[in-house]
């Protein structure tokens, strides 16, 4: 067995681990091991099972690796790499997309792979066992299962293929020395496991009822929603006319209606309430919180990753390790709690929002405008702006300690608990009015009118100019671009001696447009997996 061979089957059988649930479903922590052996026999092993390949999903965000959605975040027009003064530089070759920036950073995605992997392992490996589980005449718990473990491989390999383009397309446990697949066949995967799951999957509409439980689980509803952004991003980047073969544009828009009349979804009245930082205000008497947060599960979600607060260095992996990452540079400043200053926010960003735009400062800390700058050490900070990202910050209690779902005091390393929202139902109802929804303008008033704006002619210039505010530091803004033509994204992305501040001193941000072209907008392939694969595995092109 080759290195490669080696690596993928370490990462794909480490144990799925038993369960004990708490406050949902996802609300959980391991505690023994299983082995394949005495497992796979059962409904309820199908079921434990499951819950290892979410806990996959999870891991993707839960193990300290480069998360896809800070990439992201760095990729996109909104955001610098930032970090400390002193930091390498990985976020700004990545921001640059120029290995120049740190040559000696050739493995910024080893971890990221090797998570990936190993939660697909978990999904192919369950879909392999179906057979042998006892149904007992359950055909639709066995279609149900089948269709969230496929949804979830279809996620899982949605980010990597928009990360890296080709990438191995595996989709049964193997020890073969994988060679990478062209980006159609990984599409046309991901586009039939999503249509199975919007097929099979039949859990009711969203009530808040269904939601104390099971906030997390894939439903038909998620299915259909994501089904819908693979689509824009696959016919949009590769200027195709469906999804690699599977899905029409007709059978995607018709999967959103569904969605909008059936799904039980709304708008959270309030823009602000859809973020725990943004909704909650320091009271210094009581040492609290004070929040009109619409809360996990809330109308709005329609798919989101969990995470917990019992995340711990003994090897308890459930808590979301990248927001750290998004907190202002070893500043608390309640409700804001602090990080390690990454992705500072591009003022043209701040300054494009309309005035009266109530997503300006539910998105935006403001560090002077909030009072925060007086207390901010300029001199630990890179490529500062005077902005932040609100909605997926770190927080903390008046008195500086970390703010752990209110129980108590927690590492502001491992600790961190906010969920990802990965759907809104927001973006459902902008993805139908791209689509040629009858009711587009109808849909997109909706969503300008939440944010306090007067209505305007819907047209795709305007839908994907109201993407960017609606969605600013959700992961969407970069790939929204792409999806656009690479041309036009990396002029969009191209940037030209934007002053900055680094260790307190003047600096600059140039981004070249060349660089975003020769790369086509993807990233480094890790060095580690292309020497493990003997030379398989190729480098993507400007990451040489």
């Amino acid at each position: 067995m080759n290195k490669l061979k080696q690596y993928i089957l370490i990462f794909g059988t480490m144990s799925l681990g038993l369960f004990s649930c708490s406050e949902s479903f996802l609300d959980v922590e391991p505690q023994t091991s299983i082995v394949d052996q005495n497992f796979y026999k059962t409904i309820d092993d199908a079921e434990m099972a499951l819950i290892g390949c979410y806990d996959g999903y999870q891991r993707t965000s839960s193990n300290g690796n480069q998360a896809f959605y800070v990439t992201a975040e760095v990729l996109s027009d909104n955001c610098f790499g930032g970090t400390g003064n002193t930091d390498g530089r990985g976020y700004q070759a990545l921001d640059r997309f120029d290995i120049g920036e740190s040559p000696s950073d050739n493995n910024l995605f080893n971890g990221t792979w090797s998570d990936y992997y190993a939660g697909i392992f978990r999904c192919n490996t369950l879909l392999q066992k179906m057979n042998q589980i006892e149904w007992e005449g359950n055909d639709e718990t066995r279609a149900r299962i089948e269709g969230e473990t496929r949804f979830l491989r279809a996620l899982l390999y949605f980010d990597l293929v928009r990360l890296f383009n080709e990438v191995p397309l595996i989709l049964e446990p193997t020890t073969d020395n994988v060679p990478q697949s062209p980006a159609s066949d990984t599409y046309r995967v991901i586009a039939e496991d999503l249509k199975f799951a919007a097929e099979n999957i039949t859990y009711p509409a969203w009530s808040a009822d269904w939601a104390a439980n099971n906030d997390g689980r894939a439903t038909q509803w998620a299915a259909k929603a994501i089904l819908a952004r693979v689509y824009l991003f696959y016919t949009g980047y590769y200027q195709q006319s469906d999804l690699a073969g599977v899905v029409s544009k007709a059978e995607v828009l018709q999967g959103l209606e569904d969605v909008i009349a059936n799904g039980g979804f709304a708008l959270i009245p309030e823009y602000k309430n859809l973020w725990e930082a943004a909704s909650s205000t320091p009271n210094f008497e009581t040492n609290t919180l004070e929040s009109t947060w619409a809360g996990r599960g809330n109308s709005e979600a329609v798919f989101t990753q969990k995470f917990n607060f019992t995340q711990d260095y003994n090897g308890n992996l459930d808590g979301n390790r990248w927001l750290v990452m998004m907190g202002m540079r070893n500043t608390n400043f309640a409700p804001y709690g602090k990080g390690w200053g990454a992705c500072t926010v591009v003022p043209e960003l701040v300054d494009a929002f309309e005035s009266d735009d109530a997503r300006k400062t539910a998105s935006v800390i403001d560090l002077a405008g909030e009072g925060i700058e007086a207390e901010f050490d300029m001199k630990d900070q890179r490529e500062y702006t005077g902005y932040t990202n609100k909605k997926y910050t770190p927080m903390c209690l008046p008195d500086g300690t970390t703010a752990v779902d209110g129980l108590g005091n927690g590492d502001f390393q491992v600790s961190q608990y906010q969920d990802f929202i990965v759907v809104r139902y927001a973006d459902v109802l902008l993805m139908a009015a791209e689509l040629g929804s009858a009711s587009a303008q109808t849909y997109f008033d909706q969503v300008r009118q939440r944010a306090g704006l007067d209505p305007k002619p819907v047209s795709q210039a305007n839908i994907l100019e109201e993407r960017r505010f609606e969605f600013a530091f959700e992961g969407l803004r970069y790939y929204d671009l792409l999806r656009q033509g690479l041309e036009n994204a990396a002029t969009e992305l191209a940037m030209s001696n934007v002053a900055v501040l680094s260790g307190n001193a003047a600096d600059f941000v140039s981004i070249s447009k060349d660089n975003i072209l020769v790369t086509k907008g993807f990233m480094q392939i890790p060095n580690t997996q292309i020497t493990l694969s003997d030379g398989v595995l190729k480098q993507n092109p400007g990451w040489e």
